[in-house]
């Protein structure tokens, strides 16, 4: 009996002691600044990162490095509408999580104040940040410099037709961004939200994007190697109770084709392929996109023209050659500057695994104007597995009336300035190539037709490699200024850091079937005046290069 009573109290007392053991361990302080603290407990975050702005920059992306994702949030709301396609792909290591397509923020996938940027985190016990959080206001962006090797030697110019590292053996600021920006939040249903980007980008890459009349004096006036540009300027309003929602977009927006994007984070290599290079870039106006259901999404919009201001419609100058193509006594500015018509449909599998977009572009009379290019083909992209994905994409481009360089009364014309893009209207340098086709045609219609393709294989949660294959037909030359067929390949890895860092280095190699096309100087002289002009000497180009990208 007394061995029974003794056991029982050694056992109560034991059973007290244990509780007590786990309450102090309950009790025990964590401690919030030991390395990746805040991804075993978010609770943690603050603590970890401290008061002061600097610290707390520093911290975070000290807290990042060697991660694929911010530390997650268990309290946010989910990411993602029930019932969505599921998300193809993850950041790090790709450019994107949904399939590419234009002019919208994402349906159904999108929250407010949803981008992971070092620099709301350092402001958040701010009065500003505090301001800009309860308003889903975010404000951030990144840095983006490389440099090329290159088997062309001419400065400045001689990688052209290549993109986006124009001048050969060379580094380069191509991009420094900033965004501010409120999303407005798709994945709800209940009630009508809104949200804008207001963008300012300088560097290298601005040449590229630039739009007739919008600070273009910088490209076409004096041929500047870093430009400033407003890419993005537009306001957004979504309203999920027609169809599974519509959203509307006005202002200045990138043009909605393409699988690569301007924007250096949202591309899977540093280089361009030419199919992108010499593609639409800007539009100006507005466009819906409707979700008619989860797979099926149509887009319609009108805009003035493509990569020119909305202010130039109508706009007129002295002819001071009336002729055939031109014959009044003053013509347009910019005959591309009128309303066009865009168009798009778009369908994903329930997976999320493959996507059909297809597009017609700035669709208006295709007259010859500084990017009036009619835009009409699609993408394609496929995900084989957790590794393998491929995105591909084809199109023609065409404009009408471009004068024929090879025609004796076009050269007439030309010379005698009976056309908008002269020196007298601003186009010192950069200006619409011309034509060349069949001698008899004054002018002629000047078409493209291109393909490529990224075929990539994720190695890691930080790492991806890109093959890109392409053929580009620039048939009249009136894009590249050589009328060839080009043939390319380039392989690029992206490697990442963490969600803020990464670094794309590369390798491309350029081919031009029928003429020379590199090592020339094209666009570096001005269109009336003193220069050294030289033609390209070569009929291919190697380039290897890297760039980095530090995110804020």
């Amino acid at each position: 009996m007394r061995t029974h009573v003794l056991t029982g109290l050694l056992a109560a007392f034991g059973g007290i002691a244990t509780a007590a053991s786990a309450a102090d361990l309950k009790k025990a302080p964590q401690d919030c600044k030991a390395y990746d603290a805040p991804y075993k407990n978010y609770d943690c975050l603050d603590a970890y990162l401290g008061d002061g702005f600097f610290g707390r920059l520093i911290s975070y992306y000290r807290l990042e490095w060697g991660h694929d994702a911010a530390p997650a949030d268990p309290k946010a709301p989910p990411g993602r509408r029930d019932g969505w396609p599921a998300t193809p792909l993850s950041v790090p290591p790709c450019p994107f999580t949904e399939w590419p397509y234009g002019a919208a923020t994402a349906l159904g996938v999108t929250r407010p104040s949803a981008n992971d940027s070092p620099l709301m985190v350092a402001l958040a016990n701010t009065a500003l940040g505090k301001a800009m959080n309860d308003s889903h206001i975010q404000m951030y962006g990144w840095v983006n410099g490389g440099g090329n090797i290159s088997t062309s030697t001419v400065k400045p110019g001689g990688n052209a037709p290549a993109a986006d590292m124009y001048t050969p053996n060379t580094m380069t600021l191509d991009q420094a961004v900033v965004y501010i920006e409120r999303l407005p939040d798709t994945v709800q249903s209940d009630h009508v939200d809104w949200g804008f980007r207001v963008s300012g980008t300088y560097g290298e890459n601005d040449r590229y994007t630039t739009t007739y009349g919008i600070a273009s004096n910088q490209l076409l006036g004096r041929n500047l190697t870093n430009i400033y540009d407003f890419p993005m300027v537009y306001g957004e309003v979504f309203v999920p109770q027609i169809g599974e929602g519509l959203l509307l977009r006005a202002g200045r927006y990138i043009g909605i084709p393409d699988i690569e994007a301007q924007l250096a984070p949202n591309i899977y290599m540093y280089s361009h392929s030419m199919t992108y290079a010499y593609d639409n870039y800007t539009n100006e106006g507005l466009i819906g996109t409707l979700a008619l259901t989860k797979n099926w999404f149509v887009q319609l919009g009108v805009t003035i023209g493509t990569d020119t201001a909305a202010w130039l419609w109508g706009r007129t100058v002295p002819n001071p050659f009336p002729n055939p193509v031109y014959p009044n006594s003053t013509m347009p500015k910019d005959p591309g500057a009128v309303p066009s018509l865009t168009a798009a449909v778009r369908w994903q599998s329930n997976s999320g695994n493959d996507s059909f977009y297809l597009v017609a572009n700035g669709i208006n009379g295709g007259q010859w104007g500084y990017n009036n290019l009619q835009w009409l083909g699609g993408t394609y992209y496929h995900k084989f597995d957790e590794h393998w994905h491929l995105a591909f994409e084809m199109y023609t481009l065409s404009q009408r009336n471009v004068l024929n360089q090879n025609n004796p009364e076009a050269q007439t014309i030309i010379a005698n300035g009976g056309y908008p893009f002269t020196a007298a209207n601003g186009f010192n340098y950069n200006a619409p190539n011309f034509a060349q086709c069949n001698a008899a045609l004054v002018s002629c219609t000047a078409r493209v037709v291109a393909t490529v393709a990224y075929l990539n294989y994720k190695v890691s949660a930080l790492d991806n490699i890109s093959l890109r294959p392409e053929f580009y037909d620039d048939m009249a030359g009136q894009r590249t200024g050589v009328k060839t067929r080009y043939a390319n390949i380039g392989i690029g890895w992206q490697h990442w850091f963490s969600p803020q860092l990464e670094i794309r280095p590369e390798v491309v190699y350029d081919h031009s079937l029928d003429a020379n096309a590199f090592n020339g100087n094209a666009g570096a002289c001005p269109t009336f005046g003193a220069c050294k002009v030289i033609a390209p000497d070569r009929n291919f180009a190697w380039i290897a290069s890297m760039d980095m990208i530090l995110h804020f």
